[in-house]
Formats: structure tokens, sequence, C-alpha cells
């Protein structure tokens, strides 16, 4: 069946105002400039979470220090779990994290990062989930749901299966053992990959979705480099990253109503576009309900929504000014293009960009 691909979708807007309209957004080094600026922000930011926005953040941070020069922002790549752990020890002024708070943590509170249970989550960084491989000589191969979560559950051990081999007319595929790879780490890339499964599959793969791996077999990367380097490094492999880290790798084509899609910002946008936002929650706290399952034509249907989480409320004014204004600036048209440019991601819609900003401004600042 042909690959198909969708147009971009939807024109990038106006943006929130800050000081950032002439900065350089993918522009490297310290963020230091000898460019006159406007900007009176002053301080330190310490920040942990998603590995998978971590090329994102680097553009995100060398701009905004370069529109700021008197700030620092430190964004370390831990992992999701281990930063949401940060921020609820207090020890995060804000996080990346490849999911919302869910209702239950929601509802223990305890966010040691801020002077208040209430806390802002704002969807900014959205990527396509890649399936990739590590076999000879091939470059792309067609897979429907139930025979990645077969690959996956260990159902399906042989490169050669019927069920793959079907799926792909005249490819010649090995007689190979398949080596499937997961995180070791709690990680939202890994709820975002399990809920598909059980969404697309819930017959082969019969575990709910988690972002802790529920088997004991194949083997465990740390975070997405670990992932990435496990099947760069082994002939056989199979996982999931974000795709902006797997372009080196051979990648799977999703089915998808009949159609096989293969991954890209503009197919994963299509997806998180037609999700509803979760019920139950304030107007600053934006959680996509996303169903792998009700996927459209032409979408992809695994598509990591990663959030930037912050506080309503901070004990220190000037630590509340600067997470805003970074959130005001990751939020733009300028910090949206830098993150596409960066990793791969799919800017966010104008009408999402209001809802985003409309929650920033619950951030108080005196």
């Amino acid at each position: 069946m042909k690959i198909s691909r969708i147009a971009r979708i939807g024109a990038i807007g106006a943006v929130a105002a800050l000081a950032l309209a002439g900065c350089a957004a993918n522009e490297g080094g310290s963020g230091s400039t000898d460019a006159p600026t406007d900007s009176t922000l002053s301080g330190s930011l310490d920040a942990t979470g998603a590995s998978s926005q971590e090329a994102a953040q680097q553009s995100w941070v060398a701009a905004f220090q370069t529109a700021n020069p008197d700030v620092t922002v430190n964004y370390t790549a831990t992992g999701s779990g281990t930063g949401r752990e940060n921020f609820i020890a207090g020890s995060s002024n804000f996080i990346g994290s490849d999911r919302a708070f869910n209702a239950d943590e929601l509802a223990k509170g305890g966010f040691g990062s801020c002077a208040s249970d209430e806390i802002v989550e704002i969807p900014v960084y959205i990527s396509p989930v890649a399936v990739a491989f590590n076999l000879d000589g091939i470059d792309e191969l067609n897979l429907d749901g139930k025979t990645i979560a077969g690959i996956f559950a260990g159902t399906i051990t042989k490169w050669n299966d019927p069920a793959i081999a079907d799926q792909n007319e005249g490819v010649e595929l090995p007689d190979q053992a398949i080596v499937p790879v997961h995180r070791a780490d709690a990680s939202g890339t890994q709820e975002t990959f399990t809920k598909y499964l059980s969404a697309v599959a819930p017959d082969v793969w019969t575990y709910e979705a988690s972002d802790e791996w529920p088997l004991s077999t194949g083997e465990a990367g740390d975070g997405t480099s670990g992932v990435v380097d496990a099947i760069t490094n082994g002939s056989g492999y199979i996982g999931f990253a974000d795709a902006s880290r797997t372009s080196e790798l051979g990648q799977v084509a999703v089915q998808v109503e009949g159609e096989y899609v293969a991954y890209s910002a503009e197919a994963a946008a299509a997806l998180v576009e037609a999700s509803p936002l979760e019920e139950g929650r304030s107007d600053h706290d934006l959680a996509f309900a996303v169903d792998p399952a009700a996927a459209p034509a032409g979408s992809y249907p695994i598509a990591l929504v990663s959030y930037l989480i912050g506080c309503v409320e901070y004990d220190d004014a000037e630590t509340a000014g600067l997470v805003k204004a970074y959130f005001q600036y990751v939020a733009s048209a300028e910090g949206q293009d830098a993150a596409a440019e960066a990793a791969g991601s799919a800017p966010i819609s104008d009408s999402l960009r209001d809802q985003i900003n409309t929650a920033i401004d619950a951030i108080v600042t005196e």
C-alpha cells in the first residue's frame, strides 16, 4: 500500500509579547550577545525532565538567553519521571514532561516547587514517536498495529515472520531474531507507545498503558539516547523514540485506515488536532486526551504530546517572572519554529497558542 503524507496543518500566527522578536531562535552558544536589549529580566532557573525535549530545549534556552543576557536557564534531560519527582520534591523551578500529571497525582498535590497546589501544564512539544529498527539493506518497513504489538510482546520473534513479510512484498527479510528495545526509566515516550499498543491491539498487547515497561524480556536503554544507541549498535534491533533522534535508522510506516503512514511532524499534529482536552481540568491545565485508535486517515497514530509544567504561585516573584517569560517564548511562533528546526517537532496551532497563553497568564508574578 502507498505511504501517505499529509499537508502541514495551519499557519503559524502572531506571538505573545516578549522582547524576543530579533533573536535567532536556533542560535547556539551561551546566549551572550553585544546587541542592545530591552530586557529587564535577570536570575536563573533550574529545570529537569523529558529527554525528548532536549534538542528543542537547547534551541529555546539559547534564544531566550540571547534576548535576556542576564538570565541563565539550566535544563537537564533526566527523563520525564525524574522530572516529575524533582518538581514534587521542589528541586526544579519547572519541568518538561511527556505526560501531564494525572488526576490522582493532582489530587494528592504536594508540589514542593510551588507555593500552592495549583500548577500550569502546557503542551508545547508535539512530535511523532518513531518505531525505528536496524536491518542491513532495509530502510523502511510497513507494519500494522497488531504486528508492532506482537513484536514488542514477544510473540513475533523473527524478521521473516509471515506477519511482517505479508505487509512488505518484495522486501528480502532475513531469518534473524528480533530484539525489541524499551526504556529502562519511567518515560512519557514509553507511555505514549504503550498507549498506542493497548489502544489498537488489545488482544495482543494485554497490558495497560504505562510509563514503565511491563515485561522483563527485550533490552532496556537509559533515556532516549540509550534506546537509540542500542538500536544503532545492534543488528536486528527495533525500538521506539522521539523521531528527532532516529533519522539514521530504519523507519516503520504505521497502518492507519488502510494506508501506511510514515512519521512526520505534520502527521503527528493531525492526530493531536483531532483530540480533545481532558475533562475536569482548569483553564491553566491543558492535558490532551489522545486516542490512537481514533487516529484519522493520514495522521500518524503514535504522537508524543510533551508539556512544560510550572507553578501558578512561586515563593519568589523573580522566579515566577522568569518562568512566565520563558513559557511565553516557548509558546511563541519564534519558539515553536526554533523547536521545529532543531528537533523536527510540529508547531502548535494559533488556536492552541491562545489557550496556552491564557494558561501562562495564570502564573502570579506580584
